[in-house]
């Protein structure tokens, strides 16, 4: 969203000017106490050494009750960040920077459409939103001056459900195409491939393939470390049977990943053409379009943005557009429309739900049929011994004639899709003769051993699956279709704490044509022929690991269109400049250079971008980088031959995500740099039930 955010800070910055010209300036306005919400029925939270929060609750609102609380306890801030544009507050919070975010959530309507199809919602699943909503308000009233906007305040359950709407299409790339439609760029690239790809790694492993007969998922999803996407893990149990552990977002009720008693899933970011841009042919007034034989009005939505200047809160207007397809753009290129999966869709607030309340396979199952989560790979394991890995999406249901990655003519009705494709049509692999499965945000059709991958002839119907290859998911198949024997608690460590660049991926092939490029002896001989001899592992154990992280993360970032695509020479003089700047040698070890901070703690980091040890870092002013994202919240989940459970989990920092001064801001990163896991069991629903 860089470029959209900038555009929009500019526009925004001239409207300052001009409104305080004309001392239009208002203040925040200043409300009395909020009101006391109490919970539904009681409820009790206990922490464990590491502070991560077991939620107990007489009944499941109570639980989301405790479970909000509990959060807020730990990063009250990043909560209401995750509130703000749902209720635009965004930009009177974080000034013009938080404007676009109030525009995109105005764009994908998703307080009116909440507001109108609720009702398709259970009321079960209502009254966890209420719940959850309470849990926030009571921590607001208990805490006023951690507030950052009483604007935000009371929180309804609806504008629990809105965070839903809001949040899905970014998960498959809607950002991306907007971003693109805003800045003008929309001709120019495919309108539907959104540049950033984001990550995860998820290895689910059957009693076939283990010495002892159990089942083993582990889960290791890459996000952001901090933020309102970053992980938040937490552990649950209801006196009405719902007992669950795993991690959340910021604003949501239950968990989002996780296990149980009986079974567990995990997820990894999929980014399937679920998107179509359309140009609109419009009238002389520019105020209607052609849709059929008929002009339309172009439905209009003036908004103003309240926008923090210092101490003070400045309206900015805005016109948001709206045509039969979806939300318009007026750009100097033309107008355009967008058409994305999960419009109108409020149901998957339900459909996790239920998730959390599975009790086996067929429930998970029928779970999954329900087709609400817009998108995101499921991968799940069991304690019966199944597993599975769904290619999870909500693809619309278009012609196979037409080519629906470019801008579409927005005058034929024929293109605006109404439906999509049922359960049966996705790809979806259940119990593989292999006796494994993995994904590392790649296409469905590299998922386990060769003899068992699905055929994509049989696909050749669903517009829109990605071709996607990873570094990681090249690694995952080399080790693992080569394994022959059983995958031992040891064998899957090396595994998805492997370090490795295959050349055959694409991140390997840039870096093999950067390493043959003869031309290099002659810009920096030294530093070309030093990361000639990286040994393609980020491992910390060879002299040229420094260099070949600079280089390699580099190239990685131009692959993904984070920025343009580094030169040879710039990658390599960019990469030894840093080193002799920072280090005053070019081969300095690599736990120098990558460094895990947080708070007290300053450790080396060893991985990196596209490996299965997934690392990205951030750059500071002594020249070391510190890991931001990649691997995060990962669990390794086992089910004995018996059906008895042993989980361990781990975070980068710690439970206290917004609490500096807490000894749980940062207690996990020692553990997690050394690759060492936590035990992390499940609460006893009996306890909850007892609750009095």
């Amino acid at each position: 969203m860089a470029r959209l955010a900038a555009g929009l800070a500019t526009f925004v910055a001239v409207l300052l000017l001009l409104i305080i010209g004309k001392n239009l300036l208002v203040w925040q306005r200043i409300k009395g106490e909020l009101a006391e919400a109490s919970p539904p029925a009681p409820y009790l939270i206990e922490r464990d050494e590491y502070g991560v929060p077991s939620v107990y609750g007489k009944t499941d609102p109570a639980v989301a009750f405790g479970l909000a609380y509990a959060h807020a306890e730990d990063d009250f801030a990043t909560i209401q960040q995750r509130i703000a544009p749902i209720k635009g507050q965004s930009a009177a919070i974080n000034g013009p920077d938080g404007a676009i975010v109030d525009v995109v959530g105005r764009m994908v309507q998703a307080q009116r459409v909440t507001a109108r199809n609720i009702g398709l919602l259970t009321p079960r699943a209502r009254a966890m939103a209420d719940g959850y909503a309470a849990g926030i308000n009571a921590y607001a009233s208990d805490h006023l001056d951690e507030i950052l906007r009483k604007e935000l305040f009371p929180v309804t359950g609806e504008d629990v459900i809105a965070g839903f709407v809001l949040v899905a299409p970014f998960f498959y790339g809607l950002d991306g195409v907007l971003e693109a439609v805003i800045d003008g760029s929309i001709e120019g690239e495919p309108a539907s491939s959104p540049a950033e790809a984001r990550g995860s790694n998820a290895f689910a492993i059957a009693p076939s393939r283990r010495a002892d007969g159990s089942t083993v998922l582990i889960s290791n999803s890459h996000q952001p470390w901090e933020g309102i996407a970053a992980w938040y893990e937490a552990r649950i149990a209801s006196g009405e049977g719902w007992s669950m552990a795993g991690p959340l977002f910021p604003g949501v009720p239950f968990i989002l990943m996780g296990y149980n008693d009986h079974l567990s899933w995990t997820n990894t970011v999929n980014v399937p053409d679920l998107t179509d841009v359309y140009r609109l042919e419009m009238d002389e007034s520019g105020n209607r379009y052609r849709f059929g034989d008929e002009w339309r009005e172009l439905e209009k939505e003036r908004v103003w943005l309240k926008v923090k200047m210092g101490p003070l809160i400045v309206p900015v207007p805005r016109t948001i557009h709206f045509s039969v397809h979806g939300p318009a753009v007026k750009t100097d290129q033309g107008v355009y429309a967008v058409r994305y999966a999960g419009m109108g869709e409020v149901r998957s607030f339900e459909q996790y739900y239920r998730l959390n309340r599975a009790k086996s396979f067929a429930d998970w199952e029928d779970a999954m049929r329900m087709q609400y989560i817009v998108s995101t790979n499921f991968i799940y394991g069991d304690a019966e011994g199944n597993i599975a890995y769904l290619y999870n999406a909500q693809f619309p249901e278009r012609s196979t004639e037409l080519d629906w990655s470019g801008v579409l003519p927005g005058d034929d009705p024929a293109l605006v899709w109404t439906s999509y494709e049922p359960f049966e049509n996705l790809p979806y692999y259940v119990n593989p003769e292999s006796g494994w499965l993995v994904n590392a945000n790649n296409t469905p059709f590299l998922a386990t051993a060769e003899r068992n991958t699905l055929d994509p002839a049989d696909f050749e119907d669903l517009v829109g699956l990605e071709p996607n290859v990873t570094n990681r998911i090249t690694r995952a198949l080399a080790l693992m279709r080569a394994h022959a024997g059983p995958f031992t608690d040891e064998v899957l460590d090396e595994i998805k704490y492997d370090k490795g660049y295959d050349r055959g991926s694409p991140l390997g092939q840039a870096f093999g044509a950067l390493v043959r490029d003869a031309s290099l002896e002659e810009v920096d001989a030294e530093a070309f022929a030093l990361l000639r001899r990286f040994d393609d592992v980020l491992d910390g154990e060879g002299e040229a690991d420094a260099i070949g992280a600079l280089v390699i993360y580099n190239l990685y970032l131009g692959l993904r269109g984070w920025h343009d695509m580094p030169t040879h020479e710039a990658a390599l003089t960019e990469a030894a400049e840093h080193l002799r700047t920072h280090f005053g040698r070019l081969d300095p070890p690599l736990g120098e250079l990558s460094r895990l901070r947080r708070g007290e703690a300053d450790l080396p980091l060893f991985g990196g971008p596209d490996a299965l040890r997934a690392i990205y870092w951030g750059f500071d002013e002594d020249g070391r980088m510190h890991g931001l994202n990649g691997d995060g919240y990962i669990a390794y989940v086992k089910w004995s031959a018996d059906g008895e459970l042993d989980a361990r989990t781990i975070y980068p920092f710690g439970a206290a995500m917004g609490r500096p001064a807490s000894p749980h801001y940062a207690d996990q990163a020692e553990l997690f740099a050394t690759e060492r896991l936590k035990p992390a069991p499940l609460p006893d629903w009996r306890k909850a039930a007892a609750l009095e």
